[in-house]
């Protein structure tokens, strides 16, 4: 069974910065594709960024600029770094991977942009 561990998150000040890690317990290249999510209180998940196996990344609209996906292969993890932070960044962020049409999920790493 594939698990996928969330860390990083945490309480930041306005203008902040974090970085979010997601270790998987297989090799990440075993997956189409990785990626971060997210959950704000009172809404819907929101997809944040993802990275491909060729290393192609994409990102959602509202963090495009300030986020960036990455990888480490050799440590079978992901990352996110996070900055500029606001208000609006705060939620549970959620790293997903999926092999063709079966996705998994960690169980989330809180982030909570106060000042």
């Amino acid at each position: 069974q594939v698990q996928l561990v969330e860390s990083g998150g945490g309480l930041v000040q306005p203008g902040g910065s974090l970085k979010l890690s997601c270790k998987a317990s297989e090799n990440i290249f075993n997956f189409n594709t990785l990626a971060w999510h997210r959950r704000a209180p009172g809404k819907e998940r929101e997809f944040v960024a993802s990275i491909n196996v060729g290393g192609r990344t994409d990102y959602g609209g509202s963090v495009k600029g300030r986020f960036t996906i990455s990888r480490d292969g050799t440590k079978n993890t992901i990352y996110l770094q996070i900055n500029s932070l606001n208000a609006e960044d705060t939620a549970v962020y959620y790293c997903s991977a999926n092999i063709l049409s079966r996705y998994y999920w960690g169980q989330g790493t809180q982030v909570t942009v106060s000042s």
